[in-house]
């Protein structure tokens, strides 16, 4: 069974990428191996902040990790909010008050398209590689669904008539930006990765 840690807190993201992962991968979350601490995401790209993660937890805890930084980004806000995404109405914020704000920022302009963009740092040993997913879709005037977290009840994916949150789990999964990430990663570790077959 090969062990990583999957570089998050969030409840959600845990199970979501647990329900996509193959068999003879066992995934530990922060809380499990006791990391509880913030780890800085100061970096200036999707890229930087995921291998941040993933370095911290290899180099301070030992294990061999997977970390994914997530932006939004809207064609008419010139790419924004981004790397900012998780914080776009300021640093306590929460989803609902980032949703508003993205919706108020958009109030002017007719073109609302817009992608979720992932990006998977996996380090192994002393190698870190990159796996990214992207998502097409527009955004909409007001949330629908109750489902899914953070932006899901205000995109809607290109080809379908239901937000992220309206879909389920296995829906989104197929068409997400972060299931297509972990995706592309599953696939490289199937050939053979780094570490072998899992």
């Amino acid at each position: 069974m090969k062990e990583l840690v999957f570089a998050t807190h969030n409840r959600n993201k845990l199970e979501e990428i647990r329900q996509m992962l193959p068999g003879g991968i066992h995934l530990l979350s922060l809380d499990e191996i006791g990391c509880r601490e913030a780890i800085p995401e100061t970096a200036p790209t999707l890229e930087g902040n995921a291998r941040l993660k993933a370095q911290y937890v290899r180099d301070r805890y030992g294990y061999d990790c997977i970390a994914d930084d997530t932006g939004l980004e809207v064609e008419a806000l010139g790419g924004a909010p981004g790397v900012y995404s998780a914080r776009y109405a300021g640093v306590q914020a929460d989803a609902r008050a980032n949703t508003d704000k993205l919706l108020e920022a958009l109030q002017p302009y007719e073109n609302r398209k817009a992608r979720f963009r992932t990006v998977i740092a996996l380090t192994e040993g002393g190698t870190c590689r990159f796996f990214e997913g992207v998502a097409e879709g527009e955004i909409l005037t007001a949330p629908k669904g109750n489902g899914g977290f953070g932006y899901d009840p205000v995109f809607k994916p290109a080809g379908h008539s239901r937000s992220f949150a309206e879909l389920s789990r296995d829906e989104k999964n197929k068409i997400s930006h972060r299931g297509k990430a972990f995706r592309a990663m599953q696939a490289y570790m199937v050939a053979g990765g780094a570490s072998g077959p899992v």
